[in-house]
């Protein structure tokens, strides 16, 4: 499992106006908060950050926030970026509790796509899902979870009540009396209109009028 140390600094000035000069000198305000103790302003270095943000287990791991007071685990829950520049904006934390459960969400990975009995007869998958809201305690939090489509044929859907989570683990929306029958991911075949478009595609490769 990955690990990422993040370092950061306590941030005295508050308001937009700060946050803005703060920006300008490649800094990111941000918060850190709970587990019982009061919140704090810090921020942190754009470049130290932006190196993280590419990776998938950035936001749903426990990360290392090394701040002058000492480390804390905490759960990234916020993170706000630009609307059009690669620029983060604001980030909050959460500070962990090894007594109490987050609720955090999780990538799911699908195997055995390219195997899967409905894609060897000419289907395709489509994840309607890409990711689950769970529950559990910090030492249960999973990278992700694994969905294996091996089985599934052409017309199969797998739901929410079909997915294995680890122990300890529980999916948020089944917990509030969710829908156990929302889509996951499906095999069906492609659209006519996109066989149509290929098959086009294919014909305009193949002509040698112009």
């Amino acid at each position: 499992m990955e690990q990422f140390e993040i370092a950061a600094e306590a941030r005295e000035l508050k308001g937009k106006g700060a946050s803005r000069r703060l920006r300008r000198t490649g800094y990111i305000p941000g918060i850190v908060y709970g587990a019982g103790q009061e919140p704090v302003n810090i921020q942190l270095e754009h470049n130290d950050v932006i190196k993280h943000t590419g990776h998938e287990a950035f936001y749903s791991h426990i990360l290392s926030l090394k701040l002058p007071t000492g480390t804390q685990r905490v759960v990234l829950k916020d993170m706000q970026r630009h609307p059009y520049k690669a620029l983060v904006m604001h980030m909050d934390f959460l500070r962990v509790d090894e007594k109490e459960k987050l609720t955090m969400r999780v990538p799911l990975h699908f195997t055995n796509e390219e195997t899967a009995i409905g894609v060897k007869s000419g289907g395709v998958v489509s994840h309607v899902m890409t990711e689950l809201e769970v529950l559990c305690f910090p030492r249960d939090l999973p990278e992700y979870i694994e969905v294996d489509v091996a089985k599934m044929d052409l017309g199969d859907t797998l739901h929410l009540s079909d997915i294995t989570v680890p122990s300890g683990v529980e999916i948020v929306s089944l917990l509030q009396g969710g829908d156990d029958a929302l889509p996951v991911v499906s095999i069906h075949l492609p659209r006519a209109g996109a066989e149509t478009d290929a098959k086009e595609e294919a014909d305009e490769g193949t002509d040698s009028t112009e």
